[in-house]
C-alpha cells in the first residue's frame, strides 16, 4: 500500500510541460563570424606564393557547410519577418 502511494506521487510530480519554440540555434553568430574569418583568410592566402589546389580544397571543406548554414539563417530570418 505504501509503495503504491509513493510511486503514484512520484509519477505525478515528475510530469513536466515541455514547450519549445522553433528557431535558430544560439550559435548562429558563431557561424557568421567563422564564415567571415575563413573567407577573409582564404582571400589573403590566395595572393600568397604558397597557394595551391590542396590548400584551396582544405579551405572549401569548412566553408561550404558554413555557407549553407548562413543561407539557412538568412532564409529563417526573412521568413520570421514576413
Amino acid at each position: 500500500m505504501l509503495l503504491s502511494i509513493i510511486s503514484s506521487s512520484a509519477i505525478s510530480s515528475t510530469v513536466i510541460s515541455m514547450v519549445t519554440t522553433p528557431g535558430l540555434p544560439q550559435y548562429g553568430s558563431a557561424v557568421v563570424v567563422g564564415l567571415i574569418a575563413l573567407l577573409s583568410l582564404k582571400e589573403v592566402l590566395s595572393a600568397s606564393s604558397h597557394w595551391n589546389g590542396r590548400l584551396n580544397n582544405s579551405f572549401n571543406l569548412p566553408i561550404i557547410p558554413l555557407l549553407l548554414s548562413f543561407a539557412c539563417i538568412v532564409i529563417f530570418k526573412v521568413a520570421e519577418i514576413i
